[in-house]
């Protein structure tokens, strides 16, 4: 009886890792790895466009893959989200930034230029990690 009532227990409760998706193994946030944590991150969005923008791109995979999905069958979309999916995985090593030309591509987006080609350039960031420590974090050794 004491068992059965000490798994409800667990099972009711929250694991601290689950309250701050951003804590690490310890509940602490871990800022070698992912940042300084910021305040504004954590705020909801201010006006009603925000989260609209914010989403803009699968917004219109969707609709994408509908309009594919009415005028060809339902192969069409699933073959397109799986090269997708494969694109997406390569990547230059974890402390370079990859440019993802492959998706942009697929997606006809290599033709136009916009606000983060310009002023997005991964040359000019303010913060570099350490090589080693990224890509023994990025092979699970540390």
């Amino acid at each position: 009886m004491e068992s059965r009532g000490l798994k409800c227990q667990l099972k009711d409760s929250i694991p601290v890792s689950e309250l701050n998706p951003n804590a690490g193994s310890y509940g602490i946030h871990d800022t070698l790895r992912k940042g300084f944590s910021s305040v504004k991150s954590e705020l909801l969005p201010s006006h009603p466009l925000e989260l609209a923008e914010k989403n803009f791109q699968l917004n219109q995979d969707r609709m994408t893959f509908a309009s594919l999905r009415n005028i060809q069958g339902l192969h069409a979309p699933l073959k397109l989200q799986m090269e997708y999916k494969a694109v997406k995985q390569i990547q230059r090593l974890p402390f370079l930034q990859s440019s993802h030309i492959a998706l942009d591509t697929l997606r006809g987006a290599d033709d136009s230029i916009g606000f983060e080609d310009i002023l997005n350039d991964p040359a000019q960031y303010e913060v570099m990690g350490d090589p080693h420590v990224m890509v023994e974090y990025k092979l699970g050794v540390l």
